[in-house]
This record gives C-alpha cells, structure tokens and sequence, in this order.
C-alpha cells in the first residue's frame, strides 16, 4: 500500500509541475511590456572594428526609459526613437563643419533594438564627422 501511496504522489506532483503553468497561462502578463532596447556602443581610431582598438565605450538603454553609460541617454534614445531604429537613417547636424583631415574613426553599435539584433558600423573621416551624425548617438 505504502508503494501505491508514493507512485500516487509523485504522479500527482508531476501533473501539477507540467499542467500547473498551464490552468493560467491565458491569464498570465507577460514579464515586460517593452521590448528590449540595449546596445553597447564602442568607437575607435582606424578603418575598420577589426583592427581599431576600442577607445571608449557606452551602454544605452532606451526602454522603459533612458539609461546607461552614455553621456546624453535620454537624447541619444530621442533620436533613435525618430530614425525608427535605424543608425544607417541618422544624418549630420547642419550647422557643422569639419575639416576634411582624414584620421578616420570607427564606430560599432551591437544589442538589440526593439527586440530585433542590431550590429552596425560605420567609419567616419575623423571625429568631429562622428560627432555630427545624430547630434548624441555617436557624442560619447
């Protein structure tokens, strides 16, 4: 009897473990209402991320709100915000002119971007062009 007892109890205590999330999961929310947004940006002098040694580098977090390492976060999100996401879409403030000396600088951006895998670069002529793309992204 003692044998039927214990296989009786491990079964039920298996149903509940597999079926038990189960009974409720229609009425579960879901763990975060914002899809994650987390990149980690690096630049560096050279002409591409391969051979450039990193020189500094930012975490930005942009949901639920603004946060991380990055030096203007609330507007480096802003202006994500505004290209949908897209670093390809962030164009150079009009009011500034740099000299066209070439020391290239590379940027990388990786993370995730509303939910979706981003991995960018991007080399610029020199850092006062970098510092032009999108006014706070790439000013770190």
């Amino acid at each position: 009897m003692r044998t039927t007892a214990r296989w009786a109890a491990t079964l039920g205590l298996a149903a509940a473990a597999v079926c038990g999330p189960l009974t409720g999961a229609a009425d579960a929310a879901p763990s975060s209402l914002y899809a994650p947004s987390a990149l980690v940006l690096t630049t560096g002098h050279g002409t591409d991320a391969a051979t450039a040694t990193p020189e500094r580098a930012v975490t930005l977090n942009c949901a639920p709100s603004a946060s991380g390492t990055h030096p203007a976060a609330t507007e480096a999100c802003a202006e994500l915000r505004g290209a949908g996401g897209d670093l390809n879409a962030l164009v150079p403030k009009a009011d500034v002119w740099c000299t066209k000396l070439y020391d290239p600088v590379v940027v990388t951006v990786e993370g995730v971007w509303q939910g979706k895998r981003v991995s960018y670069e991007h080399t610029f002529g020199n850092q006062c062009m970098r510092d032009a793309y999108g006014a706070h992204v790439f000013a770190f």
